[in-house]
């Protein structure tokens, strides 16, 4: 008997054409929307979270608060100095420290000059082996330079783009870096880390001498001895800058950056997407649940007669109640499966263009079985709730006054 009434609440429908289209139009891009957020959320958490992807688990970075946008450095208000490297040196906690230097510089090849980022590399195996983990350095082609690789560089996958100087670079060739010759000995496999993917890298000495660095320091990166101490090692390490400088808490002109805080910083940006994306989502279903109503309440007006004949014949107020929400609830649904597909599809072409653009991140589309699931069961039901109290208008009807009509 129930399907019955499915096959016929299903005619009504399909009878209705482009207007139950354009009624589904506001569960679509509900439904949609929800969907597209959630197969992208967890690809963006990592892509996002690929771009703190500089700390591990025992490791932080201290860095001078800077006054703008661009690679450390480039905008500190004051830079550490060797006397910070000894106070992070001397903190108890702390493994390893390394000075760590990244610099704006033009890079030419093929007579084409472009503009990024070099940064150094030690010349101790120990902490240039540290660096290398920090920035999860793999070689995509060549190796990967040694503490005795003078005049040599690694390049960022951005670098073996084509287009960059007219011609592809090729391990061997000669780059000139602030006018003066290095080799390129390996170029790393692209990150999701889209700074690395631009860094130049070159021994320390290399670097402090063709941009003629003084006693300043960009940052400072440091490894723990033990990674459940991290928070307290941070925590010693900004009491002994305070202390140092001479500063109050709130006051401070330093940043200690350990991953809980950038997976923080990450959550927090994720949180505000979620909020504006969902929204917009829910303007959007309030809307489709609105236009369900409407078209239901224009379905009795232009159906009555069918009512009444339907009372007349013996049919119960119980069952026109039914017809009339198994119609709004397969709008709903109807509108929901749409939605999910577009949003499935939308989701794999923002991804797949993210992940291509040149210097972009890897963004990967993921979906869950369960939340879509729910995102149809929602939208059935939301299109029942909107059909409620016009299925029990149609319901009210007196035969005699249907018949007419």
């Amino acid at each position: 008997m129930v399907t019955d009434y499915l096959l016929l609440a299903a005619r009504n429908i399909r009878r209705r054409g482009i207007r139950s289209w354009l009624t589904m139009l506001g569960i679509f891009l509900g439904i949609a929307a929800v969907v597209s957020l959630i197969s992208l959320g967890s690809g963006l958490q990592q892509a996002v979270t690929g771009q703190f992807g500089a700390l591990d688990a025992d490791k932080l970075v201290i860095e001078n608060l800077g006054a703008g946008f661009g690679p450390p450095g480039s905008t500190a208000v004051a830079k550490l100095t060797n006397h910070d490297f000894k106070l992070v040196q001397n903190t108890a906690g702390v493994e390893l420290a390394v000075k760590r230097y990244i610099r704006p510089m033009q890079a030419v090849y093929n007579g084409v000059a472009v503009f990024g980022s070099a940064a150094s590399l030690p010349d101790s195996p120990k902490e240039l082996q540290l660096v290398y983990d920090f920035l999860d350095a793999e070689p995509l082609q060549g190796r990967l330079l040694e503490e005795t690789s003078r005049g040599q560089v690694i390049l960022g996958s951005h670098y073996l783009e084509e287009d960059h100087f007219g011609k592809p670079l090729a391990i061997g060739k000669t780059i000139l870096i602030q006018n003066q010759e290095f080799k390129v000995a390996g170029i790393l496999k692209r990150s999701s880390n889209f700074m690395v993917n631009h860094l130049i890298l070159m021994p320390e000495k290399d670097l402090r001498q063709i941009l003629r660095i003084g006693n300043e320091i960009d940052f400072i990166a440091a490894q723990v001895s033990d990674q459940n101490q991290l928070p307290s090692v941070a925590q010693r390490l900004e009491q002994a800058f305070r202390k140092d400088r001479r500063q109050k808490i709130g006051e401070e002109d330093f940043s200690i950056q350990t991953p809980q805080q950038s997976l923080s910083a990450v959550n927090t940006i994720l949180t505000i997407i979620n909020i504006i994306v969902s929204g917009i989502a829910a303007i959007s279903l309030l809307i489709g649940g609105m236009g369900i109503a409407n078209t239901m309440y224009t379905s009795i007006l232009e159906r009555t007669k069918e009512i009444g004949i339907m009372k007349a014949v013996g049919a119960k107020r119980r069952i026109i109640l039914l017809i009339f929400l198994l119609e709004s609830g397969l709008l709903g649904l109807i509108g929901g499966i749409v939605g999910v597909i577009i949003g499935l599809l939308l989701a794999s072409g923002i991804a797949g263009i993210v992940s291509q653009a040149p210097g972009g991140i890897q963004l990967i589309m993921r979906f869950s079985w369960p939340w879509i699931l729910a995102a149809i069961g929602f939208s059935l039901f939301l299109g029942m709730i909107s059909g409620i109290f016009p299925a029990w208008q149609a319901a009210k009807l007196p035969p005699v006054e249907a018949l007419r009509k």
